[in-house]
């Protein structure tokens, strides 16, 4: 390992998080408000000792209702979870919601049935909205790349570079390296010398992704600087790396320009030395 990319792995930050990154509520509450007229119908079985004439007496008024049934144990529809069935068939899971016999065994196999009756929950609207709130937990891998993206455009915007975002190759007809696949960067800066197509990224945690990532990236990057006006920059930050750091180191010895946001200061020296352009 050289003295080189040791230094780079010591710049690497421990978290990109702001406050906002946690939770998404505005998305909760989009997701939440989706689904509120049927929720609110469901709220007639809290409380019911008798679900079985409470299930059926509502199924006649809207069966419909009943759809949204999955999302109460934490599952997404478009998930098209399966389970066992008494019969010992898997089935998916929303097959439980097409008649009032087997809605019931439904509730009564997920152990809704004694959350009714019980009234642990009073309001199945704030209910969701907690269940939703856990599973927004699992798209903080997404927030952490745009934190990233935001903070690279906060960067620029400070020190006054001219920059455009998420621009397809497309544009540069010139760069017959890439093939047909249409590729978006997230920024594009250009200069008296030169034009940078930028990616950036941000890993808080370890996966097969940061490999994938590493991998392509050092096949894209020499496709494009062979093109004396192109260069390929990468911008990625994040201890995660730290558990695919051959992977990384691989890429580092690649691409001649890998930044972190401690070492992006030096890009920003360098585009302007050069003279940035707008376009």
């Amino acid at each position: 390992m050289s003295d080189h990319f040791k230094t780079f792995l010591s710049q690497l930050s421990e978290t990109n998080a702001t406050l906002d990154y946690f939770t998404d509520f505005r998305k909760i509450k989009s997701n939440v408000n989706k689904i509120a007229i049927k929720l609110n119908q469901l709220n007639y079985l809290i409380g019911k000792e008798n679900l079985k004439e409470a299930v059926n007496e509502l199924y006649q008024e809207n069966p419909k209702v009943f759809e949204v049934l999955d999302i109460l144990i934490a599952i997404r529809k478009n998930k098209n979870a399966k389970t066992f069935n008494n019969k010992g068939e898997i089935v998916l899971l929303d097959t439980y919601f097409t008649s009032p016999e087997s809605i019931l065994e439904y509730i009564e196999e997920t152990g809704l049935a004694e959350v009714f009756r019980n009234k642990d929950v009073t309001n199945l609207m704030d209910y969701v909205f907690g269940i939703e709130v856990g599973l927004d937990t699992n798209a903080r891998k997404n927030r952490g790349g745009d934190n990233m993206s935001k903070a690279v455009s906060l960067i620029f915007d400070k020190a006054s570079v001219f920059f455009k975002k998420e621009v397809n190759n497309t544009i540069f007809p010139e760069i017959i390296s890439l093939g047909a696949d249409v590729k978006r960067f997230d920024f594009v800066i250009k200069t008296k010398k030169k034009t940078y197509l930028i990616e950036t990224n941000y890993y808080n945690g370890g996966g097969s992704k940061l490999n994938e990532t590493a991998r392509a990236y050092s096949d894209v990057a020499p496709k494009i600087n062979q093109y004396d006006a192109y260069e390929f920059i990468w911008i990625t930050d994040g201890q995660g790396w730290f558990s695919a750091k051959n992977k990384l180191e691989e890429a580092y010895n690649i691409i001649p320009s890998l930044y972190n946001l401690i070492t992006l200061e030096d890009f920003i020296k360098k585009i302007k030395d050069e003279g940035i352009l707008e376009f």
